[in-house]
């Protein structure tokens, strides 16, 4: 455990299986040396701790919970939430398992799913804001604009993050309520000024009300934050163009298509091409 608090994973695992040697039916021990080896990135061996850790107690919630998180970077999604679900079967108030399942619905767009994991979990603990954010991003997806900006708002209430003000800025963007939205971002900025997809949105936005120079001052700083934002080059280079800045647009386009922004090559082909 020393070995494991000092971040020694390997050394960690090392001393765990000397202990499984002296007696191996210790589930404890197996659960020790399986979130090592989490941290190692050594999914398929943290399993099969896990698994061994089941053997010896098959109401472990914590085994299927952890093989949950497995399997979830393993990207075996279907089969994370199957065991988020098997620690639900133990304990159908276990706010995390709910969270984690319905996080992995939304990963895989389903979205009902999702909505129904999250109010649950409000159901179980009404004081986390970060599950109305949650069930707001599904709602989201559904088109469920006025439900979804309700979510925001209560999270706000309870907590003002910078996610819910980022979120709901831009389901006022999805309705057309631009200047809204931008004070939404303004807002999300105040509370996390690295939150460089708020300045990267808030540019787009910007792109909208004919800002051009404004949006590019905001989507420069989202590049700052974050030099691999493909989305971000590609919409400076939207703005460039607007303001009749070819050259410099051109720039900023082929180092989206650089990023893999494939939307790119239609204006590279219209603006840059002789």
């Amino acid at each position: 455990m020393k070995k494991y608090y000092k971040q020694d994973y390997k050394g960690a695992v090392e001393e765990y299986t000397a202990s499984i040697k002296m007696n191996p039916k210790v589930a404890k021990a197996y659960l020790s040396r399986e979130i090592a080896k989490y941290y190692l990135q050594d999914y398929e061996g943290s399993i099969a701790d896990q698994k061994k850790a089941l053997e010896i107690n098959q109401n472990y919630a914590d085994a299927y919970f952890n093989i949950g998180d497995c399997k979830y970077n393993l990207q075996d999604y279907d089969g994370a939430i199957v065991e988020y679900t098997k620690v639900l079967e133990i304990n159908p108030k276990d706010a995390m398992a709910l969270i984690c399942r319905g996080l992995t619905k939304q990963y895989i767009k389903d979205y009902k799913g999702a909505v129904s994991d999250f109010t649950q979990t409000i159901k179980v603990m009404p004081k986390l804001p970060d599950t109305y954010i949650y069930r707001g991003v599904a709602k989201t997806y559904l088109e469920n604009y006025n439900e979804a900006v309700e979510d925001f708002t209560k999270s706000i209430k309870i907590q003002p993050l910078s996610d819910a003000y980022f979120y709901r800025g831009n389901v006022w963007d999805a309705q057309k309520n631009f200047k809204a939205a931008i004070k939404d971002y303004y807002r999300a900025l105040e509370i996390n000024p690295k939150h460089y997809r708020a300045y990267h949105n808030r540019g787009v936005t910007k792109i909208k009300l004919n800002e051009n120079k404004s949006a590019i001052d905001d989507l420069s700083k989202a590049i700052a934050l974050n030099v691999h934002y493909g989305d971000a080059y590609h919409n400076r280079g939207v703005a460039k163009i607007n303001l009749g800045q070819k050259e410099n647009a051109c720039q900023d386009l082929k180092k989206a298509e650089e990023l893999g922004q494939n939307k790119a090559k239609s204006l590279i082909k219209t603006n840059c091409e002789l």
